[in-house]
């Protein structure tokens, strides 16, 4: 499996997206106490370390490269949903 297979079945992945919804409405919810970086942060690369160690055993790319391609990959999904919410609050 090539990186880019790897990243496009993450980005497809409907377990991955809803996981990740978990920490931006934890944000959203405690942005007065805790911030926005540091809950974005613990929750994106929580779900990168847990969907790899725990459902993806036929894939081909070793544990460490489905952690680096996560963490892009979350970090595309927040870098476009930061694009989103800007153009609709202007």
């Amino acid at each position: 499996m090539t990186l880019t297979d790897l990243a496009l079945s993450q980005f497809m992945d409907p377990f991955r997206i809803a996981l990740l919804i978990g920490p931006v409405v934890t944000m959203q919810r405690t942005v007065a106490i805790t911030g926005r970086v540091i809950p974005l942060l613990a929750g994106f690369a929580c779900v990168a370390v847990i969907i790899p160690s725990t459902i993806t055993q036929g894939l081909a790319a070793d544990y460490v490269t489905q952690i680096g391609v996560g963490v892009d990959t979350h970090a595309v999904i927040l870098g476009v949903k930061a694009l989103v919410d800007r153009r609709t609050a202007g």
